[in-house]
């Protein structure tokens, strides 16, 4: 991956160094490995610009997003455009969060959001980092790149790259086809500039 691949696709040159060892690693070693893999990063991180999730939802989004979590307007009311309190209320309790304040401390970080405590503990073992202690290590470009490489190691994503199946692979990375149009879209501009 050439600087001039990743400015083309309007990626800052700071990514060359992480992706360069993210791929590596990871074995995204093809350009349908490396289209696929950047092209789904693009999308779930604005273009490698937004390294930690967003969480200031209004009440109506918050109704839309999680329905269950947010079944009336005066649930959500209560919670709008406080993001601690809206990463509390969603990821407690699951993911590995077990302690009051887990939500907010491990919401999603890196190019393919590591989200919960469980993840930040086997993402942290693999990289040989501490993210339980340190979890804004995800958002220095290194480490968000390779915990989005060990992410999608552990989901077997070079295989569904390999067979072109964008779809399975959009829900083995967010349990649904959320922006699935756009993904590939992106996977398409970046084949186009690999070559």
């Amino acid at each position: 991956m050439f600087e001039s691949q990743l400015l083309a696709l309007g990626i800052d040159g700071k990514w060359k160094e992480p992706l360069e060892e993210t791929f590596a690693k990871y074995e995204i070693n093809t350009n349908d490995r490396q289209a696929c893999f950047l092209g789904q990063c693009m999308h779930e991180s604005g273009g490698f610009k937004f390294l930690r999730e967003n969480l200031n939802y209004s009440a109506k989004a918050l109704m839309a997003t999680w329905p269950s979590r947010f079944p009336d307007l005066d649930t959500a009311t209560a919670h709008e455009r406080q993001p601690d309190k809206i990463a509390n209320k969603v990821y407690g309790g699951r993911m590995g969060n077990t302690e009051d304040g887990d939500g907010a401390k491990y919401i999603g970080r890196g190019l393919i959001q590591t989200t919960g405590k469980e993840n930040y503990t086997h993402c942290g073992e693999a990289l040989g980092i501490d993210l339980i202690s340190a979890p804004q290590l995800l958002e220095e470009p290194r480490y968000a790149a390779l915990s989005a490489g060990w992410f999608w190691n552990k989901r077997g994503l070079n295989a569904l790259a390999d067979q072109g199946d964008i779809d399975t692979m959009t829900k083995r990375i967010n349990g649904g086809n959320i922006g699935l149009a756009d993904r590939k879209a992106k996977i398409d501009k970046v084949r186009s500039i690999l070559g």
